[in-house]
Parts: structure tokens; C-alpha cells; sequence
């Protein structure tokens, strides 16, 4: 157990020096960003709003969970879950994609899915998450992983690589 929390612990500092990154950077452009949520549940928003003045560049987010939030609230069009289902590359991009729109902030950042311990389907295992950074100027950079762990080490993992890639699209632009 203290072998878990350690490393919790440790993860969790990652994901905010991380954010403290992304603040950074950010403010320096004086640019906007929104995320839309499935697989983290609010997580990168959680560690977004850690950091001091992060209304200066954070407008809000979405834990969309259920398909029909996808569709309604972030504009995922049905022909795309239906087709590649929830957790794929084609939903998380139009995640990113609608909440960015939503409220015209310069920045998307969408996750998507299987944090476990069940909901595993033929090719989609249990740790696979799907991230999208969605620009106005660019276009939308994805990334999968496959994480080992419980589903609360899932989220928080999956968070990290989310900020992680957001970071990295903010760095090369």
C-alpha cells in the first residue's frame, strides 16, 4: 500500500509541475483553452484550477461520460461513435474539436477512454486512452497510450499524458 501511495504521490507532482508548465506557457500567448472529459472525469480539470490564476486562461470543461452528452454538447457527430465507437482517435478529435467551438477558446483537449476494471472490447483493453488537442491555426494532434493499473491509477495517468501532450502541442506551435 505505501508502495502505491508513493508513487501516487509522485505522479501527482508530475501532473502539477506539468500544469505549472502549461500555465506558463499559456498565459504567455494570452491564449484560451477548454477540455472536454470521458475516461478522467473531470481529472485534468481538477489539476487545472490548482494553479493560481488559472482563470486567466482556462474558461471551463465538460465531463461528457455518456454518448449522448458527446453528441449533444460537444457536436461528435453519431456517425463517428457509431462507426469507431466512443474510445478512438475520430471521437477524442471531435471532442476536442466541439469544445473548443463551443465557446471559441483557442484550445481543445478531449480524452477518451477505458480507465477499467471493466469495459475492455475486442481491441480496445482495459489502460487505453485517446487524447486530441484541437487548435484553431492547426490540426488536431492525437495520441493513444495503454496504461498498466487500477482504475484510479488509469485516470491519473491518463491525465498526465493528456497534459503531457498538450504541453507538447503548446512547445511546437
Amino acid at each position: 500500500m505505501c508502495k502505491n501511495l508513493k508513487s501516487f504521490e509522485k505522479l501527482n507532482e508530475q501532473i502539477l509541475s506539468l500544469t505549472k508548465n502549461i500555465a506558463r506557457v499559456i498565459i504567455q500567448r494570452n491564449a484560451t483553452m477548454m477540455v472536454a472529459e470521458s475516461a478522467t472525469g473531470g481529472l485534468v480539470q481538477h489539476f487545472l484550477t490548482e494553479i493560481p490564476g488559472s482563470s486567466n486562461f482556462f474558461l471551463g470543461g465538460i465531463v461528457a461520460y455518456s454518448n449522448e452528452l458527446k453528441r449533444i454538447l460537444l457536436q461528435v457527430p453519431e456517425a463517428v461513435i457509431n462507426r469507431y465507437g466512443a474510445v478512438s482517435e475520430e471521437t477524442v478529435a471531435a471532442m476536442a474539436n466541439g469544445v473548443r467551438l463551443c465557446v471559441n477558446a483557442d484550445y481543445g483537449l478531449a480524452t477518451s477512454g477505458i480507465a477499467g476494471p471493466s469495459g475492455a472490447r475486442p481491441n480496445k483493453p482495459v489502460g487505453l486512452v485517446y487524447i486530441a488537442v484541437s487548435h484553431k491555426e492547426f490540426e488536431t494532434i492525437t495520441a493513444n497510450h495503454v496504461f498498466p493499473g487500477t482504475r484510479s491509477e488509469n485516470k491519473m495517468q491518463f491525465t498526465k499524458a493528456a497534459l503531457e501532450l498538450f504541453l507538447q502541442a503548446l512547445n511546437h506551435q
